[in-house]
């Protein structure tokens, strides 16, 4: 798998997550919507770590800078 994101895109999505959990552990979001923020931050750290973004394909965007 090619990979199609540069760092501070990666950068950007692990701190989006670690807002997320923050907020969820500081009792800020509950209920569903903690539910559904919390699997949103796993999927920004997963593709974040792996760096490759599947929306990415069908628009043909690619963040990672040319060698």
């Amino acid at each position: 798998m090619k990979t199609n994101m540069g760092t501070l895109d990666r950068l950007l999505r692990f701190i989006g997550a670690a807002i997320i959990i923050g907020l969820y552990f500081g009792d800020v979001i509950s209920g569903t919507l903690a539910t559904v923020l919390l699997v949103l931050s796993g999927i920004l750290i997963l593709v974040g770590a792996v760096g490759f973004c599947p929306w990415y394909l069908p628009f043909g965007l690619n963040t990672k800078p040319k060698k």
